[in-house]
């Protein structure tokens, strides 16, 4: 098979051709369509892999080829993702208590075992999720990382319909953090740098909109009655503090982005309101499945740019230069 890998940790991605792998048992074979390229894919070429030579790739979306012995609950030919959560380990405390997504032993797909820059992939049984028949491949993709991330993020903030529900920045995961949260029913708040996105922040379903650059963010959200939810994309941390002062009471700021440098919070402004600061992974399985057939029913997609699987390194590039608009998928043959 053909595949982009990295050979060794701090190196470039490389095009080589492997034997296709074998699949053990409770294993599933996919024949990979589409592969999104994501920012956490630097992680692999950063040593952060568990063994090199690695193939990345966490987004991955395509078809049963093959099952392992003892895996019933998939057939060939039926279209499913991978995503981040590449299969618990069963052992741990979580997993014993059902808490998949804070699995510590799992694999990470991309990372712990070979991910979607290729044309075909391993996975667990338990860390596909099935792709309903609305979504193509390559808007799939997307979902089973940046998707998940801010669905589940939100459905997990508490936010209830008609709850002011701001989302900041409208990148890559901000895009669909606004589309999903209009969707859900929430009082939609767009907050991003400049007067010229209001436009597509409200093509998107925003109610509302924050041009962070002119406007006082925590004033304009007190304003509305203050945010039950801000659910933060950026990778700027004086960004994310300046929308506390606008959290309604027990109002939280859910982080999805990684800044560079800390987040830096006085105790009294979150005392007094009982407002709260939380991270916020990605998902399970399953929830990657709840995704991907919301997005379906409700018209959610990403913007995406498509590289074939032979231009990885030039889709990489686009992605990480920050250039993108919004989302980098890989298709392959």
């Amino acid at each position: 098979m053909r595949a982009i890998q990295i050979p060794a940790a701090g190196e470039s991605l490389e095009a080589v051709d492997r034997d296709v792998p074998e699949v053990p048992r409770g294993h599933v074979l996919v024949r990979v369509s589409a592969c999104g390229v994501c920012h956490s894919d630097v992680m692999a070429g950063a040593g952060m892999a568990s063994s090199y030579p690695r193939i990345p790739g966490h987004e991955v979306a395509g078809t049963v080829e093959t099952v392992g012995e003892g895996v019933e609950q998939w057939e060939p030919g039926q279209r499913v993702g991978v995503g981040w959560f590449g299969g618990a380990c069963f052992v741990c405390d979580a997993c014993r208590d059902g808490d998949f997504i804070s699995c510590r032993v799992g694999k990470v797909t991309g990372l712990t075992s070979d991910g979607g820059y290729a044309e075909f992939v391993v996975a667990p049984a338990d860390a596909l999720a099935a792709v309903p028949d609305g979504l193509s491949d390559a808007e799939a993709a997307p979902l089973m990382c940046a998707g998940v991330t801010t669905f589940n993020g939100l459905r997990e903030s508490g936010a209830r319909p008609g709850d002011v529900v701001a989302v900041l920045g409208l990148g890559g995961l901000g895009h669909l953090g606004v589309q999903f949260a209009a969707r859900m029913g929430f009082e939609t708040v767009a907050i991003a740098r400049g007067a010229e996105k209001e436009k597509f922040a409200r093509e998107l379903g925003a109610h509302h909109y924050i041009d962070s650059t002119a406007d006082d963010v925590a004033g304009s959200l007190a304003a509305l009655g203050g945010a039950t939810v801000v659910l933060a994309t950026v990778t700027d941390a004086e960004a994310m503090t300046a929308t506390i002062g606008g959290l309604a009471p027990r109002g939280k700021l859910v982080v999805l982005g990684v800044p560079q440098e800390p987040l830096s919070v006085h105790a009294g402004a979150i005392i007094g309101g009982s407002q709260s600061l939380a991270g916020h992974a990605s998902g399970s399985a399953k929830d990657s499945e709840d995704t991907l057939r919301f997005a379906a029913l409700t018209g959610v997609r990403p913007l995406i740019e498509t590289y074939p699987l032979e231009k990885a390194a030039d889709g990489f590039e686009r992605m990480m230069s920050g250039k993108a608009r919004f989302r980098v998928v890989l298709t392959v043959d």
